[in-house]
């Protein structure tokens, strides 16, 4: 037997497939479609402090080798996610063998402000907070404290301050190294790295000369990110010791496993799992697979585990 179980920042999860936050609702909409026996964590779409109506339709668009999306965090706000979305999850998901099934909560903010009292609202109502810094798609907030290690480490030490729960840091993608935000997360105390979030992108249509998303721009998730995804995961995991939860074009169980090798302790599936809501479980299917083939008897012997 494979020992499935993984750390990620103080975090169990007792296998090391998750759900990745925008693409799985609020964890209990895929009940009866997905195997939650197979999943280590669902990350709840983005919270922020009130509800949020996104961005103006049309706001996604399939391109080859994945979609464009500019939804924009719609939300409902942190008082609907704590007084109805968590024990509904408790309910329909958190039941018999799926107990274990780990909640995180990804949250947003215009202001530091803003990402302290979503995190102090929520308390220790999920089992983990993601934090977006790097949604590229909305026009106020989270893409701003991104894009400056200086920025970035004042809102992650002031959301630490916030909360005792373990703290996950979502990064962007599009910047010229990793490492100085990498840094600057694990100086202002965060647990664990989520990487990669969206790549920005745009799509016109040449018919009507006019951009096909309402918002104009997006992000570009997908089989097209991967490759730079698994790079920026090598990237982060040589520059520091925080585990990383891997995400960006997981479509089967090779692509989780070169994220792991690249230094990954998680992988989380995204845009897949819209196509083929069996995404996941096939992923902790194949992983194990992997494992016994090759003679490994835990997950966490993968992480980083590059013949180099």
């Amino acid at each position: 037997m494979v020992d499935l179980k993984v750390d990620l920042g103080g975090l169990g999860l007792a296998c090391p497939v998750a759900t990745a936050s925008g693409t799985f609702g609020y964890g209990f909409e895929y009940c009866g479609a997905v195997d939650y026996s197979k999943v280590g964590a669902v990350t709840a779409k983005g919270i922020c402090l009130e509800p949020w109506p996104g961005n103006p339709m049309p706001r996604h668009c399939e391109v080859p080798g994945g979609l464009v999306n500019a939804i924009g965090l719609q939300g409902t706000g942190v008082e609907q996610f704590l007084n109805v979305t968590v024990p509904f999850f408790d309910q329909m998901v958190r039941k018999g063998e799926n107990s274990d099934v780990k909640l995180i909560a990804n949250i947003w903010g215009r202001s530091v402000d803003e990402y302290v009292e979503v995190a102090r609202r929520i308390g220790d109502a999920v089992d983990a907070l993601e934090m977006n810094v790097s949604c590229p798609n909305v026009k106020a907030g989270g893409h701003t404290f991104g894009q400056d290690p200086k920025v970035l480490e004042e809102v992650v030490s002031a959301v630490r301050k916030a909360t005792r729960l373990p703290l996950v840091v979502k990064l962007a993608p599009n910047v010229p190294s990793i490492v100085p935000y990498v840094r600057a997360c694990e100086s202002a105390g965060a647990d664990a790295l989520s990487m990669i979030n969206t790549l920005p992108a745009m799509v016109i249509d040449i018919e009507k000369r006019v951009p096909v998303l309402a918002n104009r721009t997006g992000g570009l998730s997908g089989r097209g990110v991967h490759p730079a995804a698994v790079k920026l995961v090598y990237d982060a995991h040589a520059a520091s010791k925080l585990p990383i939860l891997a995400m960006g074009g997981v479509y089967e169980a090779k692509d989780a496993i070169e994220f792991l090798l690249a230094g990954a302790t998680a992988v989380a599936v995204g845009t897949a799992t819209f196509s083929d809501p069996g995404t996941a479980g096939a992923v902790h299917d194949g992983i194990v697979a992997y494992c016994e083939r090759h003679g490994f008897k835990s997950v966490a012997e993968l992480t980083g585990n590059l013949l180099v």
